[in-house]
Protein backbone atom coordinates (compact mmCIF):
# COMPACT_ATOMS: atom_id res chain seq x y z
CA UNK A 1 0.00 0.00 0.00
CA UNK A 2 2.87 2.89 0.84
CA UNK A 3 4.25 2.26 -2.52
CA UNK A 4 0.82 3.66 -4.09
CA UNK A 5 0.21 5.92 -1.51
CA UNK A 6 2.08 9.01 -3.54
CA UNK A 7 0.76 7.94 -6.53
CA UNK A 8 -3.28 7.92 -4.51
CA UNK A 9 -2.47 11.21 -3.01
CA UNK A 10 -1.19 12.98 -6.30
CA UNK A 11 -5.00 11.77 -7.55
CA UNK A 12 -6.48 12.61 -4.31
CA UNK A 13 -4.84 16.71 -4.69
CA UNK A 14 -5.95 16.36 -8.31
CA UNK A 15 -9.58 15.79 -7.30
CA UNK A 16 -9.56 18.36 -4.41
CA UNK A 17 -8.28 21.01 -6.57
CA UNK A 18 -10.80 20.00 -9.45
CA UNK A 19 -13.76 20.76 -6.98
CA UNK A 20 -12.44 23.71 -5.62
CA UNK A 21 -12.29 24.96 -8.90
CA UNK A 22 -15.66 24.60 -9.88
CA UNK A 23 -16.76 25.96 -7.13
CA UNK A 24 -14.90 28.77 -7.59
CA UNK A 25 -15.52 29.15 -11.15
CA UNK A 26 -18.78 26.70 -12.40
CA UNK A 27 -18.77 25.60 -16.08
CA UNK A 28 -20.37 28.86 -18.37
CA UNK A 29 -23.57 27.65 -20.40
CA UNK A 30 -24.33 28.00 -24.33
CA UNK A 31 -27.00 29.16 -25.63
CA UNK A 32 -28.89 26.40 -25.74
CA UNK A 33 -28.59 26.46 -21.80
CA UNK A 34 -28.47 30.10 -20.95
CA UNK A 35 -30.88 31.26 -23.18
CA UNK A 36 -29.89 34.66 -25.41
CA UNK A 37 -30.48 35.43 -29.04
CA UNK A 38 -29.37 34.72 -32.56
CA UNK A 39 -28.71 37.24 -35.16
CA UNK A 40 -27.93 36.31 -38.58
CA UNK A 41 -26.33 39.07 -41.02
CA UNK A 42 -25.82 38.89 -44.79
CA UNK A 43 -23.24 40.78 -46.45
CA UNK A 44 -23.92 42.72 -49.30
CA UNK A 45 -21.78 43.07 -52.56
CA UNK A 46 -19.97 46.89 -52.33
CA UNK A 47 -18.88 47.81 -56.54
CA UNK A 48 -18.11 51.36 -54.88
CA UNK A 49 -15.58 49.56 -52.99
CA UNK A 50 -14.57 47.16 -55.93
CA UNK A 51 -16.11 43.88 -54.28
CA UNK A 52 -18.86 43.00 -57.05
CA UNK A 53 -19.20 39.77 -55.09
CA UNK A 54 -18.90 38.37 -51.80
CA UNK A 55 -15.95 36.09 -51.66
CA UNK A 56 -15.06 33.33 -48.68
CA UNK A 57 -11.92 35.43 -47.77
CA UNK A 58 -13.91 39.00 -47.47
CA UNK A 59 -16.45 36.86 -45.46
CA UNK A 60 -13.75 35.45 -43.26
CA UNK A 61 -12.61 39.21 -42.58
CA UNK A 62 -16.28 40.41 -42.02
CA UNK A 63 -16.59 37.92 -39.81
CA UNK A 64 -13.10 39.17 -38.14
CA UNK A 65 -14.96 42.32 -37.62
CA UNK A 66 -18.32 41.32 -36.16
CA UNK A 67 -16.29 39.14 -33.25
CA UNK A 68 -14.16 42.63 -32.11
CA UNK A 69 -17.24 44.63 -32.30
CA UNK A 70 -19.40 42.17 -30.13
CA UNK A 71 -15.96 42.41 -27.94
CA UNK A 72 -15.81 45.32 -27.64
CA UNK A 73 -19.23 45.49 -26.38
CA UNK A 74 -18.20 43.19 -23.05
CA UNK A 75 -20.56 40.06 -24.71
CA UNK A 76 -19.04 36.63 -23.62
CA UNK A 77 -19.00 33.53 -25.02
CA UNK A 78 -20.12 34.28 -28.57
CA UNK A 79 -20.37 32.42 -31.56
CA UNK A 80 -19.96 33.72 -34.47
CA UNK A 81 -20.27 31.08 -37.78
CA UNK A 82 -20.24 31.46 -41.29
CA UNK A 83 -23.05 30.34 -42.91
CA UNK A 84 -23.60 30.01 -47.04
CA UNK A 85 -21.80 32.32 -49.01
CA UNK A 86 -22.55 35.34 -47.75
CA UNK A 87 -24.47 35.23 -44.32
CA UNK A 88 -22.78 35.09 -40.63
CA UNK A 89 -24.82 33.42 -38.07
CA UNK A 90 -24.25 35.01 -34.57
CA UNK A 91 -24.70 33.32 -30.82
CA UNK A 92 -24.74 35.81 -28.10
CA UNK A 93 -25.96 33.97 -24.89
CA UNK A 94 -27.30 35.63 -22.39
CA UNK A 95 -28.29 38.62 -24.34
CA UNK A 96 -32.44 39.03 -24.78
CA UNK A 97 -32.26 42.38 -26.22
CA UNK A 98 -29.62 42.57 -28.61
CA UNK A 99 -30.77 45.74 -29.85
CA UNK A 100 -27.64 47.47 -29.37
CA UNK A 101 -25.20 44.59 -30.59
CA UNK A 102 -27.67 45.21 -33.96
CA UNK A 103 -26.91 48.47 -34.16
CA UNK A 104 -23.22 48.16 -33.95
CA UNK A 105 -23.07 44.82 -36.26
CA UNK A 106 -24.83 46.55 -39.05
CA UNK A 107 -21.91 49.36 -39.11
CA UNK A 108 -19.18 48.90 -41.28
CA UNK A 109 -15.58 49.10 -39.82
CA UNK A 110 -13.86 52.16 -40.38
CA UNK A 111 -9.81 52.40 -40.60
CA UNK A 112 -7.32 55.63 -39.92
CA UNK A 113 -3.74 56.22 -39.95
CA UNK A 114 -2.46 58.87 -37.57
CA UNK A 115 0.77 60.34 -36.86
CA UNK A 116 1.61 60.71 -33.11
CA UNK A 117 1.26 64.47 -31.78
CA UNK A 118 4.57 65.99 -30.14
CA UNK A 119 4.81 65.74 -27.01
CA UNK A 120 2.96 63.34 -25.84
CA UNK A 121 5.52 60.37 -25.69
CA UNK A 122 5.31 60.09 -21.81
CA UNK A 123 1.30 60.31 -22.06
CA UNK A 124 1.17 57.60 -24.30
CA UNK A 125 3.45 54.96 -22.65
CA UNK A 126 0.98 55.81 -19.78
CA UNK A 127 -1.93 55.15 -21.55
CA UNK A 128 -0.27 51.90 -23.34
CA UNK A 129 0.03 50.76 -19.82
CA UNK A 130 -3.08 51.53 -18.01
CA UNK A 131 -5.34 49.99 -21.30
CA UNK A 132 -3.04 46.66 -20.50
CA UNK A 133 -3.74 46.42 -16.78
CA UNK A 134 -7.34 46.88 -17.82
CA UNK A 135 -7.44 44.79 -19.69
CA UNK A 136 -6.49 42.24 -17.49
CA UNK A 137 -8.49 43.08 -14.70
CA UNK A 138 -11.61 42.26 -17.34
CA UNK A 139 -10.26 39.17 -17.71
CA UNK A 140 -11.01 38.12 -14.68
CA UNK A 141 -13.93 35.27 -14.86
CA UNK A 142 -14.93 36.59 -10.86
CA UNK A 143 -15.43 39.87 -11.68
CA UNK A 144 -18.37 41.45 -9.72
CA UNK A 145 -21.02 43.24 -12.41
CA UNK A 146 -20.40 46.58 -11.08
CA UNK A 147 -16.76 46.53 -11.42
CA UNK A 148 -16.90 45.13 -14.46
CA UNK A 149 -19.08 47.73 -15.96
CA UNK A 150 -16.45 50.30 -14.07
CA UNK A 151 -13.82 49.02 -15.93
CA UNK A 152 -15.49 48.60 -18.85
CA UNK A 153 -16.09 52.67 -18.74
CA UNK A 154 -12.44 53.26 -17.91
CA UNK A 155 -11.42 51.28 -20.96
CA UNK A 156 -13.65 53.24 -23.23
CA UNK A 157 -12.19 56.62 -21.80
CA UNK A 158 -9.12 55.44 -22.53
CA UNK A 159 -9.72 54.91 -25.72
CA UNK A 160 -10.95 58.21 -26.37
CA UNK A 161 -7.34 59.42 -24.59
CA UNK A 162 -5.08 57.16 -26.57
CA UNK A 163 -7.27 58.69 -29.70
CA UNK A 164 -6.37 61.99 -29.21
CA UNK A 165 -3.17 61.65 -28.71
CA UNK A 166 -2.55 60.76 -32.70
CA UNK A 167 -3.32 63.66 -34.89
CA UNK A 168 -6.31 63.20 -37.44
CA UNK A 169 -4.77 63.15 -41.13
CA UNK A 170 -7.41 62.13 -43.57
CA UNK A 171 -5.62 58.77 -44.02
CA UNK A 172 -8.59 56.24 -43.90
CA UNK A 173 -8.90 52.70 -44.61
CA UNK A 174 -10.36 53.42 -48.09
CA UNK A 175 -6.75 53.93 -49.32
CA UNK A 176 -5.57 51.09 -47.96
CA UNK A 177 -5.38 48.60 -51.47
CA UNK A 178 -3.75 45.44 -49.36
CA UNK A 179 -2.22 44.59 -46.05
CA UNK A 180 -0.71 40.87 -45.66
CA UNK A 181 1.59 38.77 -43.73
CA UNK A 182 4.99 38.77 -45.49
CA UNK A 183 8.39 37.13 -44.16
CA UNK A 184 11.15 39.62 -45.19
CA UNK A 185 13.41 36.74 -44.86
CA UNK A 186 14.66 37.90 -41.50
CA UNK A 187 11.30 38.30 -39.46
CA UNK A 188 7.57 38.53 -39.96
CA UNK A 189 5.49 41.70 -40.49
CA UNK A 190 2.51 43.10 -42.34
CA UNK A 191 3.39 44.95 -45.75
CA UNK A 192 0.70 47.61 -47.01
CA UNK A 193 -0.23 49.00 -50.06
CA UNK A 194 -1.89 52.44 -50.59
CA UNK A 195 -3.28 53.84 -53.82
CA UNK A 196 -1.80 57.07 -55.12
CA UNK A 197 -3.46 59.13 -52.73
CA UNK A 198 -3.23 56.89 -49.71
CA UNK A 199 0.48 57.26 -50.70
CA UNK A 200 1.18 60.62 -50.67
CA UNK A 201 -0.45 60.69 -47.16
CA UNK A 202 1.35 58.25 -46.01
CA UNK A 203 4.56 59.76 -46.92
CA UNK A 204 3.52 62.82 -45.08
CA UNK A 205 2.59 61.22 -41.99
CA UNK A 206 5.88 59.08 -41.64
CA UNK A 207 8.08 61.86 -42.13
CA UNK A 208 5.89 63.71 -39.64
CA UNK A 209 7.31 61.49 -36.92
CA UNK A 210 10.21 59.52 -38.34
CA UNK A 211 13.19 59.24 -36.26
CA UNK A 212 11.43 61.41 -33.28
CA UNK A 213 10.57 58.41 -31.41
CA UNK A 214 6.91 58.72 -31.86
CA UNK A 215 4.29 56.57 -33.47
CA UNK A 216 2.22 56.24 -37.01
CA UNK A 217 -0.90 54.61 -35.48
CA UNK A 218 -3.77 52.16 -36.94
CA UNK A 219 -7.27 52.77 -35.12
CA UNK A 220 -10.43 50.44 -36.35
CA UNK A 221 -13.06 52.18 -35.25
CA UNK A 222 -11.38 54.49 -32.88
CA UNK A 223 -8.90 51.93 -31.22
CA UNK A 224 -5.51 51.42 -31.84
CA UNK A 225 -4.68 48.40 -33.31
CA UNK A 226 -0.84 48.82 -33.87
CA UNK A 227 1.45 51.55 -33.30
CA UNK A 228 4.81 51.35 -34.96
CA UNK A 229 7.83 53.69 -35.25
CA UNK A 230 9.21 55.04 -38.25
CA UNK A 231 13.06 55.15 -38.94
CA UNK A 232 14.65 58.32 -39.13
CA UNK A 233 16.24 58.10 -42.48
CA UNK A 234 12.46 58.65 -43.95
CA UNK A 235 12.84 62.16 -41.93
CA UNK A 236 13.15 64.16 -45.05
CA UNK A 237 10.50 62.62 -47.59
CA UNK A 238 8.68 60.08 -45.88
CA UNK A 239 7.70 56.48 -47.27
CA UNK A 240 6.84 57.07 -50.49
CA UNK A 241 5.87 54.63 -53.12
CA UNK A 242 2.45 53.30 -51.44
CA UNK A 243 3.89 50.64 -49.41
CA UNK A 244 5.11 50.36 -46.24
CA UNK A 245 6.36 47.29 -43.63
CA UNK A 246 5.02 47.05 -40.34
CA UNK A 247 8.16 45.24 -38.08
CA UNK A 248 8.27 43.77 -34.88
CA UNK A 249 7.76 40.78 -32.54
CA UNK A 250 5.61 39.05 -34.67
CA UNK A 251 4.86 35.45 -35.26
CA UNK A 252 3.29 34.11 -38.31
CA UNK A 253 -0.43 34.03 -36.45
CA UNK A 254 0.05 37.58 -34.78
CA UNK A 255 1.49 39.28 -38.17
CA UNK A 256 -2.00 37.32 -39.90
CA UNK A 257 -4.71 38.77 -37.49
CA UNK A 258 -3.29 42.36 -37.82
CA UNK A 259 -3.52 42.32 -41.57
CA UNK A 260 -6.98 41.03 -41.45
CA UNK A 261 -7.78 43.40 -38.99
CA UNK A 262 -5.70 45.82 -41.49
CA UNK A 263 -7.87 44.31 -44.76
CA UNK A 264 -11.32 44.12 -42.80
CA UNK A 265 -11.35 47.75 -42.18
CA UNK A 266 -10.26 48.96 -46.03
CA UNK A 267 -12.49 46.42 -47.23
CA UNK A 268 -15.88 47.61 -45.73
CA UNK A 269 -18.63 45.24 -46.78
CA UNK A 270 -22.47 46.44 -45.34
CA UNK A 271 -24.36 44.01 -42.99
CA UNK A 272 -28.04 43.36 -43.51
CA UNK A 273 -29.75 41.84 -40.06
CA UNK A 274 -31.94 39.16 -41.91
CA UNK A 275 -33.42 37.44 -38.75
CA UNK A 276 -33.05 38.52 -34.82
CA UNK A 277 -34.64 35.89 -32.36
CA UNK A 278 -34.50 34.62 -29.04
CA UNK A 279 -33.86 31.74 -26.94
CA UNK A 280 -36.15 31.36 -23.81
CA UNK A 281 -33.73 31.02 -20.87
CA UNK A 282 -36.87 28.60 -19.60
CA UNK A 283 -36.45 26.47 -21.82
CA UNK A 284 -32.30 26.53 -21.18
CA UNK A 285 -33.66 25.66 -17.06
CA UNK A 286 -35.75 22.71 -18.15
CA UNK A 287 -32.67 21.50 -20.25
CA UNK A 288 -30.40 21.53 -17.54
CA UNK A 289 -32.46 19.88 -14.79
CA UNK A 290 -33.39 17.14 -17.25
CA UNK A 291 -29.43 16.82 -18.54
CA UNK A 292 -28.19 16.87 -14.88
CA UNK A 293 -30.97 14.40 -13.75
CA UNK A 294 -30.33 12.07 -16.87
CA UNK A 295 -26.46 12.12 -16.14
CA UNK A 296 -26.58 11.52 -12.61
CA UNK A 297 -29.13 8.04 -13.86
CA UNK A 298 -26.16 7.31 -15.94
CA UNK A 299 -23.55 7.31 -13.34
CA UNK A 300 -25.90 5.39 -11.09
CA UNK A 301 -26.66 2.46 -13.17
CA UNK A 302 -22.95 2.08 -14.25
CA UNK A 303 -22.70 2.37 -11.13
CA UNK A 304 -24.95 -0.65 -9.57
CA UNK A 305 -24.13 -2.83 -12.51
CA UNK A 306 -20.49 -2.69 -11.97
CA UNK A 307 -20.96 -3.34 -8.42
CA UNK A 308 -22.96 -6.62 -9.03
CA UNK A 309 -21.30 -8.02 -11.48
CA UNK A 310 -17.71 -7.45 -10.36
CA UNK A 311 -18.16 -6.94 -6.73
CA UNK A 312 -14.84 -5.20 -5.30
CA UNK A 313 -13.77 -4.73 -8.43
CA UNK A 314 -16.64 -2.65 -9.12
CA UNK A 315 -16.47 -0.77 -6.03
CA UNK A 316 -13.22 0.08 -7.46
CA UNK A 317 -14.00 0.95 -10.78
CA UNK A 318 -17.13 3.47 -9.70
CA UNK A 319 -14.78 5.09 -7.02
CA UNK A 320 -12.35 5.77 -10.21
CA UNK A 321 -15.29 6.82 -12.45
CA UNK A 322 -16.55 9.60 -9.35
CA UNK A 323 -12.85 10.94 -9.77
CA UNK A 324 -13.39 10.55 -13.61
CA UNK A 325 -16.09 12.89 -13.60
CA UNK A 326 -14.88 15.63 -11.51
CA UNK A 327 -11.25 15.88 -13.17
CA UNK A 328 -13.54 15.85 -16.78
CA UNK A 329 -15.69 18.81 -15.81
CA UNK A 330 -13.00 20.60 -14.77
CA UNK A 331 -10.34 20.14 -16.95
CA UNK A 332 -13.37 21.45 -19.97
CA UNK A 333 -14.13 24.21 -17.78
CA UNK A 334 -10.39 25.32 -17.47
CA UNK A 335 -10.12 25.30 -21.21
CA UNK A 336 -12.71 27.60 -21.56
CA UNK A 337 -15.41 25.51 -22.44
CA UNK A 338 -19.37 26.32 -22.97
CA UNK A 339 -21.39 23.98 -21.72
CA UNK A 340 -24.23 22.71 -24.41
CA UNK A 341 -26.81 20.34 -24.64
CA UNK A 342 -24.47 17.92 -27.50
CA UNK A 343 -21.42 18.55 -24.88
CA UNK A 344 -23.85 17.20 -22.16
CA UNK A 345 -24.37 14.43 -24.02
CA UNK A 346 -21.06 13.61 -24.76
CA UNK A 347 -20.02 13.75 -21.11
CA UNK A 348 -23.18 11.05 -20.13
CA UNK A 349 -21.99 8.94 -22.94
CA UNK A 350 -18.47 9.59 -21.71
CA UNK A 351 -19.56 8.10 -18.66
CA UNK A 352 -20.79 4.82 -19.81
CA UNK A 353 -17.74 4.40 -22.45
CA UNK A 354 -15.03 5.04 -19.46
CA UNK A 355 -15.62 1.94 -17.43
CA UNK A 356 -14.90 0.18 -20.79
CA UNK A 357 -10.78 -0.60 -19.70
CA UNK A 358 -11.95 -1.27 -16.46
CA UNK A 359 -14.12 -4.02 -17.67
CA UNK A 360 -11.29 -5.25 -20.60
CA UNK A 361 -8.79 -5.47 -17.31
CA UNK A 362 -10.82 -7.26 -14.81
CA UNK A 363 -11.90 -9.90 -17.41
CA UNK A 364 -7.85 -10.25 -17.95
CA UNK A 365 -7.67 -10.44 -14.47
CA UNK A 366 -10.36 -13.53 -13.93
CA UNK A 367 -8.19 -15.48 -16.66
CA UNK A 368 -5.01 -14.80 -15.09
CA UNK A 369 -6.85 -15.92 -11.21
CA UNK A 370 -8.12 -18.44 -13.15
CA UNK A 371 -5.11 -19.96 -14.76
CA UNK A 372 -3.85 -20.06 -11.03
CA UNK A 373 -1.51 -17.17 -10.57
CA UNK A 374 -1.44 -14.89 -7.47
CA UNK A 375 -3.76 -11.64 -6.88
CA UNK A 376 -0.42 -9.53 -7.38
CA UNK A 377 0.44 -11.38 -10.85
CA UNK A 378 -3.19 -11.64 -11.77
CA UNK A 379 -3.32 -7.40 -11.67
CA UNK A 380 -0.21 -7.10 -13.37
CA UNK A 381 -0.88 -9.18 -15.94
CA UNK A 382 -4.44 -8.01 -16.17
CA UNK A 383 -3.47 -4.01 -17.19
CA UNK A 384 -0.54 -5.35 -19.69
CA UNK A 385 -2.07 -7.30 -21.35
CA UNK A 386 -5.32 -5.70 -21.75
CA UNK A 387 -3.20 -2.24 -22.25
CA UNK A 388 -3.53 -2.75 -26.43
CA UNK A 389 -7.27 -3.39 -26.30
CA UNK A 390 -7.66 -0.47 -24.45
CA UNK A 391 -5.55 2.20 -26.83
CA UNK A 392 -6.48 0.66 -29.96
CA UNK A 393 -10.47 0.98 -29.14
CA UNK A 394 -9.65 4.84 -27.50
CA UNK A 395 -7.51 5.52 -30.48
CA UNK A 396 -10.25 4.77 -32.65
CA UNK A 397 -12.94 7.31 -30.56
CA UNK A 398 -10.78 10.30 -30.59
CA UNK A 399 -9.86 9.93 -34.40
CA UNK A 400 -13.60 9.89 -34.68
CA UNK A 401 -13.65 12.95 -32.47
CA UNK A 402 -11.23 15.19 -34.44
CA UNK A 403 -12.82 14.97 -37.49
CA UNK A 404 -16.41 16.24 -35.84
CA UNK A 405 -14.24 19.23 -34.22
CA UNK A 406 -12.13 19.98 -37.28
CA UNK A 407 -15.09 19.16 -39.89
CA UNK A 408 -18.15 20.04 -37.99
CA UNK A 409 -19.56 23.35 -36.52
CA UNK A 410 -20.83 25.02 -33.72
CA UNK A 411 -22.91 22.10 -31.12
CA UNK A 412 -20.97 19.46 -33.28
CA UNK A 413 -17.68 20.58 -31.53
CA UNK A 414 -18.53 20.88 -28.25
CA UNK A 415 -19.47 17.40 -28.42
CA UNK A 416 -16.62 16.41 -30.30
CA UNK A 417 -14.31 18.10 -27.37
CA UNK A 418 -16.40 16.77 -24.43
CA UNK A 419 -16.11 12.86 -25.88
CA UNK A 420 -12.27 13.36 -26.51
CA UNK A 421 -11.90 14.67 -23.30
CA UNK A 422 -13.55 11.87 -21.31
CA UNK A 423 -11.59 8.80 -23.61
CA UNK A 424 -8.31 10.69 -22.02
CA UNK A 425 -8.85 11.24 -18.79
CA UNK A 426 -11.11 7.53 -18.88
CA UNK A 427 -7.56 5.82 -20.00
CA UNK A 428 -5.49 7.83 -17.43
CA UNK A 429 -7.91 7.16 -14.31
CA UNK A 430 -8.17 3.66 -15.22
CA UNK A 431 -4.14 3.05 -16.04
CA UNK A 432 -3.08 4.43 -12.95
CA UNK A 433 -6.09 5.12 -10.08
CA UNK A 434 -8.03 2.06 -10.71
CA UNK A 435 -4.19 0.00 -10.67
CA UNK A 436 -2.96 1.54 -7.65
CA UNK A 437 -6.09 1.04 -6.20
CA UNK A 438 -6.36 -2.42 -7.10
CA UNK A 439 -2.69 -2.88 -5.30
CA UNK A 440 -3.20 -1.24 -2.43
CA UNK A 441 -6.60 -2.78 -1.91
CA UNK A 442 -4.73 -6.82 -2.28
CA UNK A 443 -2.52 -5.88 0.63
CA UNK A 444 -4.96 -6.17 3.02
CA UNK A 445 -5.78 -9.58 3.94
CA UNK A 446 -9.84 -9.37 4.64
CA UNK A 447 -10.02 -8.33 0.98
CA UNK A 448 -8.58 -11.15 -0.69
CA UNK A 449 -11.53 -13.53 -0.47
CA UNK A 450 -11.80 -15.16 -3.97
CA UNK A 451 -15.65 -14.33 -4.08
CA UNK A 452 -14.55 -10.34 -4.20
CA UNK A 453 -13.15 -10.87 -7.49
CA UNK A 454 -15.47 -13.50 -9.25
CA UNK A 455 -13.69 -16.37 -9.06
CA UNK A 456 -13.28 -19.94 -6.82
CA UNK A 457 -9.88 -19.59 -5.54
CA UNK A 458 -6.92 -17.21 -5.53
CA UNK A 459 -3.17 -18.58 -5.64
CA UNK A 460 -1.62 -17.57 -2.43
CA UNK A 461 2.26 -17.76 -3.50
CA UNK A 462 3.39 -18.03 -6.81
CA UNK A 463 4.73 -21.35 -8.52
CA UNK A 464 8.15 -22.06 -8.99
CA UNK A 465 9.61 -25.08 -10.65
CA UNK A 466 11.24 -26.17 -7.98
CA UNK A 467 8.14 -27.45 -6.66
CA UNK A 468 7.33 -29.18 -9.85
CA UNK A 469 7.61 -32.97 -9.80
CA UNK A 470 10.86 -34.51 -9.93
CA UNK A 471 10.48 -36.39 -13.75
CA UNK A 472 12.46 -39.56 -14.00
CA UNK A 473 13.35 -42.17 -16.81
CA UNK A 474 13.47 -46.09 -16.23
Amino acid sequence: MRKQLPLLLCVFALFVAAIVFLVLRPPRLGLDLRGGSVITLQAKPNPAQGIPTITPSILAEVRGVVERRLNGLGVAEIVVQTSGDDRIVVQLPGVNSPAQAEQVLGKTAQLEFRPQKRGTEAEFRARLQERQLLTLELADPNLAPEKKADLTAKLEKNKQAILDLFEPIGLRGDLLVNAQATNDGTQWGVSLQFNKEGGELFAKASAQVAGTGRSLGAFLDGELVTAPVVDAKYADTGITGGRAFISGSFTVESATNLAIQLRSGALPVPLEVIENRSVGATLGADSIKQSIWAGLGGIVLVVVFMVIYYRLLGVIASGALLVYAVLAIGLFTALGGVLTLPGIAGFILSLGTAVDANILIFERMKEELRAGKTLYRAVESGFDRAWSSILDGNLTTLIACAALFFLGVGLVKGFAVTLSIGVVLSMFTAITLTRALLLGVITIPQCRQPQYFGVETIATRPQSPMHEPRQTTT
